[in-house]
């Protein structure tokens, strides 16, 4: 079994190895401190499981997790993070995530909750209400960005940061055609109509405003 621990913090990653190590002795860990060393897990074989945090280097908001869902949709993802916003953690599981480990949680219940997920099944606090429906306007929003493919997140991502399109396409080695055809899927597929629009659209859903959004 490979699990690959995402987080850019050492002393989380040590814990959440603790955890797994303890569950399964003979599992292949992987450690990745930002996205960029994500994608060389991945290229060395299957990978049975991920533990992302939602705020390392390279990603913002929900970004990691479209991407991975996108990119890697047969792989069970568990968002670890320090953020116990009960909207966050029904927006992740929304959008595809297996689980949700608040990192103030003990070892041992870190460990059952991932156990849970290897088991094939769900994970998240007790106390979240995932039988809440979101109002329709945020549900539509939700499932727009979860139609991304791997590369307009990756694009969605780059222009959260203020990236050029001839700047994005330096980074991804396409051609400023190929990241004018997806910034224009990006707006169609968000039902936006400026990559300004987009970027507020993704960042304010993280928060549950999507509903504001449309008026920017």
């Amino acid at each position: 079994m490979r699990i690959v621990i995402a987080d850019d913090h050492p002393l989380i990653r040590g814990a959440l190895r603790g955890s797994v190590t303890s569950l399964i002795g003979e599992a292949t860990i992987i450690e990745a401190g930002s996205f960029e060393e994500l994608a060389p897990a991945f290229a060395i074989g299957e990978v049975d499981l991920v533990l992302l945090d939602l705020t390392m280097p390279g990603v913002q908001g929900f970004s990691g997790l479209l991407y991975l869902r996108a990119s890697h949709p047969s792989t069970p993802v568990i968002v670890v993070s320090g953020n116990e916003d009960r909207t966050i953690i029904r927006r992740c599981i929304e959008l595809g995530a297996s689980g949700y480990i608040p990192k103030s949680l003990d070892a041992a219940a870190m460990g059952s909750a991932i156990r849970s997920v290897l088991d094939g099944g769900n994970w998240t606090p007790d106390d979240v209400d995932l039988s809440a429906a979101p109002d329709a306007e945020t549900s539509d929003m939700v499932r727009r960005l979860a139609s991304l493919t791997p590369q307009q997140v990756r694009v969605l991502m780059m222009l959260s940061t203020g990236l050029l399109n001839k700047q994005i396409a330096y980074e991804l080695s396409v051609s400023e055609a190929t990241v004018k055809a997806h910034v224009s899927a990006i707006l169609q597929k968000l039902d936006v109509d400026s990559r300004t629009q987009a970027v507020i659209a993704a960042s304010k859903i993280a928060a549950g405003q999507w509903n504001t959004a449309r008026e920017a």
